[in-house]
């Protein structure tokens, strides 16, 4: 990388294996001596193609013949990337030269005028002389004046020699003049000729321009040029999720990126007039450490950019999760401590992109206050700030040190520093960083146990408002994880699957942030019972429990026993008492107790909510969960919480509360089904007697438990006079639980639950829950609420079809065991997930129910697939629950056996666990075909 010093020579292979110049040059110039032997009697524009083909011919040849050598002496050095785009940028210096000579020859001009003059420049990366694999080659042809047929004719022919390389050529013909006028107006225009770089023809062209560039622009603009390329670091953040965490980063566009990089070498040139990135220690803007850092950053974003582009073939710069593996391979990772190669390559990934922000924040906060009059971009929308206090100083309206000797001398000030940032309302200076990070072993045992440090940090979570800004602050340079020693080894911490969207330490400050938005009323339209509970709730509990409940991720141990494990040591020394202790260290044992309770159980059972209750004890516990969990959800991604999980939380919240004050002999099955009777009874308008106590008297216990009133009503119409052969349904948005439900009624036949999750999965519809009943009279019913892929309720549109499709299949119009082949297919993307198949049958968990639990890897055919095998073995189901995490799928189903018996025998488990593997493994062979 030509801009951060790299020497000539310093190259992945030697330079005569990329490229053997003598020999390119010979066979270079017999191709072209034999196209022009074609005979007299030729025009000269078929010379001319001929020539071109042979040219195109020869040069292909040896490009590939060095690519190949590149890729494989990268093969064996995967973290060389500076020599390794080195390399391609002079495979490509050789290409575009050999080009440029070929296309001169075929137009020879033995007498050029000075009109006739023509440069060849290259810019952009390429001029930087950094090159990935599929980089575009970026290239500026220069004329004194207008463009003289000779030159166009140059340029026309270099350029078709080029395109049947099939290179990506970015090009134009300009003059100095024009050059000049169009960087002015256009700042990538601008950018990309800050970095030309002179290949062949006139050389005095090129000095020319580059010349002009700065005296009668570059040196005069700089405020203009920082404030344009902080704009845009601004809005290519936004347009990438303006999240530095996102699990499928853009290693070129990305927060924390090669861009950001670039933009330093970009600003410093045309601040400092630097070609080297190293020239900035000289310059005091970086110090020896700090172009360390900003060198190792740079290998590491450049190799893996280089992988990606190899093993798609293509300039792919997101490392989506399927590519993440591959590099991760590529680059020598491997599986330990628990935990897959992928995530330990991403974690450094992540560590590097947060360091790339730090850096790139140093350097154009200080470009931002010394070259721009105005107050800096970052701030200017800010309001008037109240004065630090001593040992502080605000300095171009951010936090600084004023005395460094006082501050150091108080170790506890590393701390208090992020406590005046929050109460004056700004950020901190880039000084104040580098200070902190500098002095981090300050941060030792006895400033942990100061009773002092840890009330400030306490303060910082409950006293300063969202004390997102500071947490994240505090962890990218190190604070947090020294400070909290156990907090260290999430820090970055990627968990490689689809459900959560940031790394574990941003998960945890999300979560703390979406606690803040709830106690500050800002979610009580949304979260009614949450916000209810925060006007009661002990906020320190609560934001501890928060910042704890997953930092034992990572290991090979239950994350949530070895964080209560952690919590137990922790929370003393931030000065929690035993009771709040021994409160918070539960919370973080048993923060998915209530998520999965309410997603894998079915919340209608009576013994659902019994063995909750009994776990969490009191009503404090069950509202302090219930807010953890909410928070929880919230922080995994920004699509993960809808409607349907806070109908799912708050039917098992009230449920529990109503059993925990009134005791728990009140839940039984006979209490809720008489009060279901009664409100049906209610609701039948219009039904005569005889009609009501039939529709009552038809159907067994479990129905009058596991829907709600307003279903019961649904169904009891479609069973008035159904004929023996007619199906009905009834489709319908339920927009309190972000589904459609749909209802249905026929007379029963074997096999009815899994043909309708048959038919939905034909028309795409994702099953979050099903129960299916028989009456005594020999009636099927059954509802399920049903999503499309966006987990949103169906759109009317789209209702017809869904009809159409069910009736299809259950008439035995469509085979859904045969049509499903075709469209139970894995995307690319998702196949490096790996999922272990888990199945477990519980006869505790219901009173009445076995309930078989399977967990194994998501697709679409997965539901149809396991009832299927459920029905064959003439298993009863009468509930499903379904829960999916990413592209985990944990489903629940409350079956009994052919004689309405649980499912006791150790054989009969076994053979039906085989079975319902076998089907699995089966379907999974099928979707990744």
């Amino acid at each position: 990388m030509l801009g951060t010093g790299a020497a000539p020579g310093e190259l992945i292979c030697p330079e005569a294996e990329i490229f053997d110049a003598a020999t390119v040059s010979a066979a270079l110039d017999a191709a072209l001596g034999a196209a022009a032997e074609g005979g007299e009697d030729r025009p000269h524009r078929q010379d001319s193609v001929a020539a071109r083909r042979a040219a195109v011919a020869t040069l292909g040849a040896a490009r590939e013949r060095g690519r190949a050598a590149i890729e494989t002496a990268f093969a064996n050095r995967p973290f060389a990337a500076r020599p390794v785009t080195r390399a391609y940028a002079v495979l490509t210096d050789h290409i575009i030269l050999a080009a440029f000579d070929a296309a001169c020859r075929l137009h020879p001009a033995p007498n050029p005028t000075e009109g006739e003059r023509l440069a060849l420049l290259a810019v952009g990366g390429y001029g930087r002389g950094e090159m990935a694999p599929q980089s575009d080659v970026d290239l500026l042809f220069l004329t004194p004046w207008k463009i003289t047929p000779w030159a166009e004719s140059v340029v026309e022919s270099m350029l078709y020699i080029l395109w049947d390389l099939k290179l990506k050529v970015g090009h134009a013909t300009r003059t100095t003049r024009d050059c000049l006028r169009l960087a002015g107006e256009d700042m990538t225009i601008r950018t990309s000729l800050l970095e030309c770089r002179h290949l062949a023809g006139d050389e005095r062209l090129s000095q020319s321009l580059r010349e002009t560039l700065w005296s009668e622009l570059f040196r005069t603009t700089a405020p203009q040029f920082i404030e344009a390329k902080l704009a845009e670091r601004s809005a290519r953040h936004q347009k990438q999720g303006g999240q530095r965490y996102v699990v499928e980063p853009n290693v070129k566009e990305g927060k924390g990126g090669l861009r950001d990089l670039q933009s330093l070498y970009w600003i410093g040139k045309y601040v400092y007039g630097v070609d080297d990135a190293a020239d900035l220690v000289a310059r005091g803007v970086f110090s020896d450490d700090e172009y360390g850092e900003f060198l190792r950053a740079e290998d590491f974003l450049w190799a893996v950019r280089c992988h990606l582009h190899l093993i798609t073939g293509r300039a792919t710069d997101t490392l989506s999760f399927d590519l993440q593996v591959e590099v991760a391979d590529r680059l020598g990772y491997a599986d330990h401590g628990g935990r897959r190669a992928v995530e330990h390559f991403m974690q450094d990934y992540f560590r590097h992109a947060t360091r790339v922000g730090e850096l790139t924040r140093i350097f154009l906060v200080a470009q931002e206050a010394t070259h721009l009059k105005s107050e800096p971009v970052l701030q200017r929308l800010l309001g008037r700030r109240k004065k630090a206090r001593p040992p502080y100083a605000i300095k171009h309206s951010r936090l600084t040190v004023a005395d460094e000797e006082s501050f150091l001398a108080e170790p506890v000030n590393l701390l208090r520093i992020f406590d005046e940032s929050m109460r004056t309302g700004t950020l901190l200076h880039p000084d104040a960083l580098r200070l902190i990070t500098a002095n981090l072993q300050l941060i030792d045992g006895k400033m942990r146990e100061d009773r002092e440090a840890n009330r400030i940090f306490l303060d910082l979570l409950l006293k300063r408002g969202n004390p997102e800004r500071a947490l994240r602050r505090m962890n990218e340079i190190g604070v947090l994880g020294a400070f909290i020693p156990e907090f260290a080894p999430v820090v970055a911490m990627m968990q490689y699957n689809m459900y959560h969207s940031y790394t574990v330490d941003e998960h945890i400050i999300q979560t703390i942030s979406q606690l803040h938005r709830i106690e500050t009323g800002a979610m009580a339209d949304e979260l009614p019972v949450a916000t209810e509970i925060m006007s009661r709730a002990n906020r320190r509990v609560l934001f501890i429990a928060l910042l704890l409940h997953d930092i034992g991720k990572g290991r090979p141990e239950d994350h949530s026993v070895l964080g209560a494990q952690i919590a137990r040591r922790v929370c003393p020394r931030l000065g929690l008492s035993k009771k709040e202790t021994e409160t918070v260290e539960w919370l973080v044992r048993y923060h998915l107790l209530m998520s999965d309770t309410a997603q894998k159980r079915d919340i209608a059972d009576p013994r659902t909510v019994r063995d909750f209750a009994k776990a969490v004890k009191s009503k404090e516990r069950l509202d302090l969960l219930t807010v953890v969990t909410v928070c929880d959800i919230r922080g995994v991604g920004p699509t993960t919480w809808n409607n349907w999980k806070a109908m799912l939380l708050r039917g098992l919240y009230r449920a529990t509360e109503a059993a925990l004050d009134g005791g728990l002999e009140a839940l039984n099955r006979d209490t809720r089904e008489a009060e279901a009777k009664r409100a049906l009874r209610e609701a039948l308008d219009g039904w005569s007697r005889e009609e009501i106590r039939a529709e009552v008297a038809r159907h067994y216990g479990p129905y009058w438990q596991g829907l709600p009133a307003g279903v019961h009503v649904v169904i009891a119409k479609m069973l008035r006079d159904l004929g023996e052969s007619e199906i009905r349904m009834d489709l319908e948005p339920d927009e309190g639980r972000d589904a459609t439900r749909a209802a249905f009624a026929v007379a029963d036949h074997p096999g009815l639950f899994s043909r309708i999750c048959g038919a939905l999965a034909l028309v795409g519809a994702s099953i979050v829950d099903a129960r299916g009943y028989t009456s005594k009279d020999g009636y099927f019913s059954a509802v399920f609420w049903i999503q499309d892929a966006e987990d949103k309720p169906f759109e009317e549109s789209r209702l017809p079809r869904l009809r159409s499709m069910i009736e299809r299949t259950l008439k035995g119009e469509v085979v859904a065991r045969e049509a499903i082949k075709d469209r139970d297919k894995m995307r690319r993307r998702e196949r490096g997930f790996q999922v272990p198949t888990s199945i477990a049958f519980d006869n505790e968990g219901s009173d009445i129910f076995t309930i078989i639990e399977v967990d194994t890897r998501d697709r679409p055919g997965l539901l149809y697939d396991l009832t299927r095998v459920l029905a064959a073995a003439n298993v009863y189901i009468s509930s499903s629950v379904i829960a999916t995490y990413g592209e985990q799928a944990v489903d629940s189903f409350y079956v009994k056996d052919m004689f309405g018996l649980k499912y006791h025998s150790e054989g009969k488990q076994r053979v039906l666990e085989r079975r319902l593997r076998e089907a699995i493994e089966a379907g999974a062979e099928r979707a990744a075909s």
